[in-house]
């Protein structure tokens, strides 16, 4: 993967008035916080800005920060869009050592769904976790954890274990193989007993997975 490099600004201006200020000059307004050293404002010149982001490759992933002859290794934390035009507004920057752990999320990828043979018997793809926050050296995060479908049969339920690509990383959940995503079946191939299980299981991974979220949007509520 070639590697990311963001050439920032320092930002004179804080607050919504430099903000709007960088975006009237073509440029998307950040912060760049982490390690022992105050949050600094900074910003990107959008076209190239654009151009990173739209690789896949920026968000979560180790990146280098350049501002004239300095750079810095960071991973890119969270960037927000304009509702309306998706026009990016302003993004977070994490200092981070390269051989430092870090929590972060991986998405989660399914392949090989055109030869499951559960599909074509009426199965259907119940997910969970869209992504897994995992413990991992931050020249070591994966592109994404795979769930290969191909060998699935009606009723499975996919879990951590399932996944490939997960060798360098740690789960932040260590306390059981939880769920990932399910291959929902009808009690007419399988016993109504089972079925409610596979169900019962599947409905508290999910209901823990919204919970979690709830919280981290109540805690960036509070934040903000």
């Amino acid at each position: 993967m070639a590697e990311i490099i963001l050439n920032v600004d320092v930002r004179e201006g804080v607050g919504t008035g430099g903000a709007r200020a960088a975006r009237r000059a073509g440029m998307v307004p950040g912060v760049l916080y982490g390690g022992d050293k105050a949050p600094v404002a900074i910003s990107v010149n959008e076209r190239d800005f654009r151009k990173s982001l739209y690789t896949g490759k920026l968000l979560g992933h180790l990146v280098t920060l350049k501002y004239g002859k300095e750079t810095q290794p960071v991973i890119a934390r969270d960037v927000q869009f304009d509702p309306v035009s998706d026009r990016p507004l302003h993004f977070d920057l994490m200092r981070v050592d390269e051989k430092q752990t870090i929590k972060i999320d991986i998405p989660v990828r399914f392949i090989n769904d055109d030869q499951c043979e559960a599909f074509r018997q009426g199965g259907s793809l119940e997910i969970v976790r869209h992504s897994v926050e995992v413990r991992v050296r931050a020249d070591d995060i994966p592109e994404d954890l795979i769930v290969d479908l191909s060998g699935h049969k009606l009723g499975d339920i996919i879990r951590w274990t399932d996944l490939k690509g997960a060798e360098k990383v740690e789960p932040t959940i260590t306390d059981r193989d939880f769920v990932i995503a399910s291959i929902k079946t009808s009690s007419a191939a399988i016993s109504a007993a089972a079925d409610e299980a596979q169900e019962a299981e599947v409905a508290a991974e999910a209901a823990e997975v919204e919970a979690t979220e709830q919280a981290a949007a109540s805690e960036d509520t509070a934040e903000g």
